[in-house]
């Protein structure tokens, strides 16, 4: 670059100036939400109290404007799977930026895409090609589209509360009725309970079938496919010339103890395999559609059809450094082998309150996703309470527990669905024993606060009162 080129470049730069802006309007937040964007988020934070001011963060942790540091058990909703500002995906973003790439010309082929695609494979040894979108949804429309096609057939299966999307494609295979409500009409899939052979067959002796899409653990409950019935299922739509969707965007990339939660299942290789969420690095969105060969070819079966399916964003030169850089520190710290440990450590110490709350009804989960599930208690004081909340709103009890941990203890979890007595936790794939005993002695301490009649319950009144003014 010449002296005359920086110079320009500088003066440029020198027009826009973000630090400045953020300082100048960043208190302005909610209210910018409440004016401009989505205005029940905001109302929904300050119901709850978790209208916080969040400065800044660093891998498990991030720390508000009064400096405390909080414990993230989120992970943006399994974004954040190497914590945020790992120093080597940040590195490869700062790097690819200045390179200045011919990026997105879309009449050459860029070499990021490919190094991706074969590092991603490498993980995948049965599958063959990817394309790259933007996002979880949009590897399922990917999936969606591509089954229907090589197969001739309209309809996809799906399980009942299954999450894969909110876009209208995904949306037709999602699993509950409160995020389909006002959109119909949608395309004409049908759940089936999960783990239920019976009812897939019943579906597939009809001949319009064209896969089954699944979740192997699903987000929503943390309900895990049943033992050999992935496998089983496998062989159900190969008999009757049907092919099997893995949805992996939330459990994929090491989040169940394995790189694919459907490789915990001996056997099992599915045909379309949708990954996203932790591929970014928490920094540039990215999914990926993951298939066998000869699916590939058929959709992109000549040079006429060499863009019957594109995304204007997809395989951008971020996008592929993020996910390559987040593959190569997965395989340098050895995160899958982590999260095993940590992830039975967690879960180990967990289980073992069942016996000691009768609030607490069960723990389950793989790796570092984890479910907490509250039930009816024993007690007759503890279920005239109990009652109260469930007969407000079902879902008000784990509600109460995701506040105090945050206000009380600085820890940001929640529930793991609408309507649900479950936390799901689903931390960054980074945190260590420190963490883990962060998190179990305060929820101790809530739990034990819960079954005391302590301050929790006030704040279950205050939920039972709003959760009556909604309906």
């Amino acid at each position: 670059m010449t002296t005359a080129e920086s110079a320009s470049e500088s003066s440029q730069a020198g027009k826009f100036d973000l630090g400045a802006l953020l300082a100048k309007r960043g208190a302005e937040r909610y209210e910018l939400h409440n004016r401009y964007l989505n205005p029940q988020l905001p109302r929904m934070l300050h119901t709850i109290g978790f209208d916080k001011v969040y400065e800044r963060a660093e891998g498990a942790h991030f720390w508000d404007d009064e400096g405390n540091d909080h414990l993230d058990m989120l992970a943006g909703f399994g974004v954040m799977g190497l914590g945020r500002h790992h120093p080597v995906v940040r590195k490869a973003l700062h790097d690819v930026l200045d390179l200045s790439l011919a990026d997105l010309t879309r009449f050459d082929c860029q070499p990021l895409p490919g190094l991706l695609a074969e590092r991603l494979l490498a993980h995948s040894p049965h599958l063959d090609r990817v394309f790259f979108g933007n996002s979880g949804t949009e590897a399922v429309e990917g999936a969606l589209k591509f089954a229907r096609y090589v197969t001739g057939r309209p309809r996809v299966l799906y399980c009942e509360h299954a999450f894969h999307g909110l876009t209208t494609g995904a949306l037709s295979v999602n699993g509950e009725s409160g995020f389909r409500d006002g959109f119909a009409p949608l395309l004409p899939d049908t759940a089936v309970p999960l783990g239920d052979l019976d009812a897939l067959e019943r579906e597939l002796r009809k001949g319009d079938v064209a896969a089954l899409i699944v979740e192997p653990i699903q987000g929503k409950g943390v309900h895990e496919a049943p033992p050999g019935y992935l496998r089983a299922a496998q062989e159900l739509l190969h008999r009757y010339k049907a092919l099997l969707i893995a949805d992996e965007v939330q459990t994929g990339l090491g989040r169940t103890g394995d790189f694919y939660a459907y490789q915990h299942e001996e056997g099992v290789e599915p045909d379309l395999v949708c990954v996203a969420k932790a591929l970014s690095g928490g920094y540039v969105p990215v999914g990926a559609t993951l298939g066998k060969d000869w699916i590939f070819k058929k959709v992109f079966s000549s040079m006429d059809r060499v863009l019957v399916h594109s995304a204007s964003f997809g395989s951008n030169a971020q996008a592929m450094a993020a996910g390559l850089a987040v593959l190569s520190v997965m395989e340098d710290e050895q995160i899958v082998a982590h999260v095993r440990a940590v992830g039975d450590l967690l879960r180990t110490r967990l289980a073992a309150l069942t016996d000691r709350y009768e609030l607490l009804a069960d723990v389950r989960g793989r790796g570092l996703m984890i479910g907490i599930e509250f039930g009816r208690p024993r007690s007759l004081k503890l279920r005239s309470r109990w009652a109260m909340l469930q007969a407000a709103r079902k879902g008000l009890f784990a509600q109460m527990v995701v506040v105090p941990l945050l206000q009380r203890h600085r820890i940001l979890t929640q529930v793991s669905g609408d309507h649900l007595e479950v936390i799901k936790l689903i931390p960054p794939l980074i945190i260590d024993e420190g963490d883990v005993d962060r998190f179990v002695d305060a929820f101790t301490a809530v739990m034990d606060d819960a079954h005391e009649g302590g301050l929790i319950w006030e704040f279950g009144r205050t939920l039972v009162k709003q959760a009556v003014a909604n309906r």
